[in-house]
């Protein structure tokens, strides 16, 4: 992933906040190189992130797919009619146009990171100013690590890349080998 943020989108409500958020649903965009990884694989990824055939309590909460072109609108109804067939199952997560993201509040972003005072004050040190934090690859990927997504294989492959501090490096590598990957095949 080149970057990820957390924000809102699909409604219609201007400037929505958590706390006003109007119609429309917490959701996150995803920056990705196709040469790299494929809107079918993200698919997939998502697909296999939430069970499709529950429904959700409210719309601030809903499964929901945004596409932003023909292409990938035909490869998420796709996908979608497939995860149906395979689960022999209504699929309740919605298939939408992009209509536009709005950024969450600084506090939602990189949620694991920000709740690792150690990893937190490197990147503050890297990215002084909250926009280029929260734009920024290495510390998406780095949130991405400490949630438990990728593997320690593909860390120590590009850890040198982050910025990061000699000790924060090796600091990160022993904290990854301990935590048990929630997806280890998840590419960040």
């Amino acid at each position: 992933m080149i970057r990820t943020r957390v924000g809102y989108a699909g409604g219609t409500t201007p400037g929505p906040t958590y706390r006003r958020l109007g119609d429309h649903t917490e959701t996150f965009e995803v920056d990705f190189d196709p040469a790299v990884i494929s809107y079918s694989r993200l698919l997939e990824i998502f697909w296999g992130s939430h069970d499709p055939t529950v429904g959700s309590w409210s719309g601030q909460y809903k499964a929901v797919v945004f596409y932003r072109n023909e292409e990938q609108k035909r490869l998420a109804l796709g996908s979608k009619a497939y995860e149906a067939e395979k689960r022999g199952a209504a699929v309740r997560t919605e298939v939408l146009p992009f209509t536009g993201f709005y950024l969450a509040e600084d506090y939602h972003q990189k949620y694991h990171l920000q709740q690792n005072e150690e990893f937190l004050e490197e990147m503050d040190r890297i990215y002084p100013s909250m926009r280029d934090f929260t734009a920024s690859t290495a510390a998406a990927r780095l949130n991405g690590y400490l949630g438990g997504y990728g593997s320690l294989e593909d860390l120590q492959r590009e850890v040198s890349g982050y910025g990061l501090s000699e000790k924060a490096k090796k600091r990160l590598i022993e904290m990854v080998s301990r935590i048990r990957p929630r997806k280890a095949d998840c590419p960040l």
